[in-house]
């Protein structure tokens, strides 16, 4: 079973820098769990949908439509028992994102020509609960349930922002242990909201921002323990599969740094005459 909550959050944004106006962010939330793929599949083709079309592995913005991450073409090199390196969405394959962990590292499992998969390197019992979405890499961080999106224009270093951003999740066992938090461009707090339960299935939660809003950052909390040790009871460790993202785009100059701009070149000029 799956749902789409439609849901206005507003939330206290603080003052945009220079603009002196509040911000208010208005949601559509798409969440849905299941015992496997096909639970989730009607709601994350929606959350697709409402993005608009997938865009190629190309550097620069489309403007609009979507992006993916969804792990499988990541090299063994990159990939799991090494450290994934967490530009190489943006560098390797241009899609505008880039991962980081206040932990040691980032990691994407191995696949079975390797072997120890579904992060069975950390923990031998992991493949018997975690599962994929797409075949057949997942994704976590090590050292820490806390992994960081930021968000570029693709294959650049120039900051970007989206409007949408959704995940999947494995092994999610305890509500609220594992959620999506979302940053404005200028750091404001767009809301926290929860990935629902799926105790050895998938989850999955999208949120599409529909008032103007610009996400560039979302910082992520999978479970509540660092994987490593075993699942259950108190211990709810978790893992991610794909990514979906509303195409990265260009930050606008706000209108009122051109004003501001204007008027203190005016007030120069104005200045200057006076002294002459």
């Amino acid at each position: 079973m799956y749902k789409i909550n439609n849901n206005l959050h507003v939330v206290a944004c603080g003052v945009l820098l220079l603009a002196g106006v509040p911000c208010q962010a208005a949601s559509i939330v798409f969440s849905a769990s299941g015992a496997n793929p096909a639970g989730i599949q009607t709601t994350v083709d929606a959350f697709r949908s409402a993005l608009g079309t997938l865009n190629p592995n190309m550097p620069g913005s489309f403007g609009t439509g979507r992006r993916e991450v969804n792990w499988d073409g990541v090299p063994d090199a990159s990939a799991a028992p090494n450290n994934f390196p967490g530009n190489f969405f943006n560098s390797n394959s241009p899609r505008g994102v880039v991962f980081s962990t206040p932990g040691s590292a980032l990691e994407v499992s191995s696949n079975a020509a390797v072997g120890m998969v579904e992060f069975d390197n950390l923990n031998p019992t992991y493949s018997g609960i975690f599962q994929t979405f797409s075949p057949q890499r997942l994704f976590a961080p090590v050292g820490s349930n806390i992994s960081d999106v930021t968000f570029f224009v693709p294959g650049s270093t120039t900051p970007s922002f989206t409007t949408g951003f959704g995940a999947v999740f494995t092994d999610v066992d305890l509500a609220t242990s594992t959620t999506l938090q979302f940053f404005g461009v200028g750091g404001a707090n767009l809301g926290t909201f929860s990935v629902p339960v799926a105790n050895n299935g998938l989850s999955f939660l999208g949120v599409n921002f529909n008032a103007g809003e610009q996400i560039s950052r979302v910082l992520i909390t999978s479970g509540n323990t660092a994987l490593g040790p075993n699942d259950g009871g108190a211990v709810d460790v978790v893992a991610m599969d794909d990514f979906i993202y509303a195409e990265p785009a260009n930050i606008p100059e706000p209108a009122t740094w051109t004003l501001l701009w204007s008027g203190a070149t005016l007030l120069f000029g104005a200045a200057r005459r006076r002294s002459q």
